[in-house]
């Protein structure tokens, strides 16, 4: 369908709102509403309480032509995180491109492990350092929270390191998080407190099967962990031990069913697991880890 299919000339907030969730419904986007809403804002900068207040406002014109060309990119399965380029996540509003990993709520489980590992020693000066980082999302959060913490990002793609540099600098933490690019560990002879990551773990032979909002706008290197999965897992605990505190923990995040394979790579690396910890769907999405001779 393109934008001329789409003709949302003349309508009110309200109906267009209506409009567009129909058509949304109608196509098995799931959160149409939501999603409509969400597009509708993006396009004429109106807000909910707006649809309430001012139902039968006009559309104005290059705000029609901008909502309709944002319907017609949902319909072809673009997300509308993509569409606006923006994304909530944990508690901040971060910038995505097509260079970055869209972040998801699952991986907010990583954030909730974390902080309840450290408990109390969140409010220490720690270092943390954040592998495969993206738009930042892990390391943005927890500095957030951490508040005279400083964080190291590592990605593998120049592009995402802008992206997430642009974040810190957003959200006002890039005097206190470096972003680097790099892969994984090397050339990295710091230590740290705490190490985060959502590597990629989707078997290669799965990707195709995957949702097109997934596998045809989030980067192919965010998501093909190799031919079982595990391939980036086995990269970075073969040197997490050494990049870490005696008192440190890691949190990885899990893909569904990963836990037992991911545990048993940790364990032959010299790592014990602390915990776990599952997202709102009750799939185990966080792996916590410390070192064998951990204090």
């Amino acid at each position: 369908m393109s934008d001329d299919e789409i003709d949302l000339t003349g309508l009110g907030l309200a109906e267009a709102c209506r409009k567009i969730s129909d058509l949304f419904s109608q196509t098995s986007i799931e959160g149409a509403e939501l999603a409509a809403r969400m597009l509708l804002s993006g396009a004429t900068g109106s807000s909910r309480t707006d649809l309430i207040l001012s139902p039968d406002r006009k559309l104005e014109m290059d705000a029609s032509r901008k909502l309709e060309h944002f319907v017609t990119r949902r319909l072809a399965g673009e997300p509308v995180t993509r569409i606006l380029g923006s994304r909530t996540f944990w508690t901040l509003d971060l910038h995505v491109t097509a260079d970055v990993l869209d972040p998801r709520p699952d991986s907010e489980t990583i954030i909730r492990a974390a902080l309840e590992a450290l408990g109390v020693r969140k409010d220490a000066s720690l270092r943390i350092l954040d592998l495969g980082t993206g738009s930042g999302a892990l390391l943005l959060a927890l500095l957030s929270e951490c508040p005279h913490a400083t964080g190291l990002g590592i990605d593998l793609s120049g592009a995402a390191c802008a992206v997430a540099r642009e974040n810190a600098e957003r959200h006002g933490l890039s005097d206190r998080a470096r972003v680097t690019q790099g892969h994984w560990f090397e050339g990295l002879d710091d230590t740290f407190d705490l190490i985060v990551s959502n590597p990629p773990y989707i078997e290669s032979a799965d990707i195709a099967d995957l949702a097109i909002e997934v596998r045809a706008h989030d980067p192919l290197l965010a998501l093909d962990g190799g031919t079982d999965g595990l391939t980036a897992y086995r990269d970075i605990l073969r040197f997490l031990p050494s990049a870490l505190r005696a008192s440190g923990i890691a949190v990885l995040e899990l893909g569904a069913g990963q836990e037992a394979a991911v545990r048993q790579l940790a364990q032959a690396a010299g790592l014990r697991t602390r915990g776990t910890k599952a997202d709102l769907g009750g799939v185990i999405r966080a792996l916590v880890l410390e070192r064998e001779t951990a204090a």
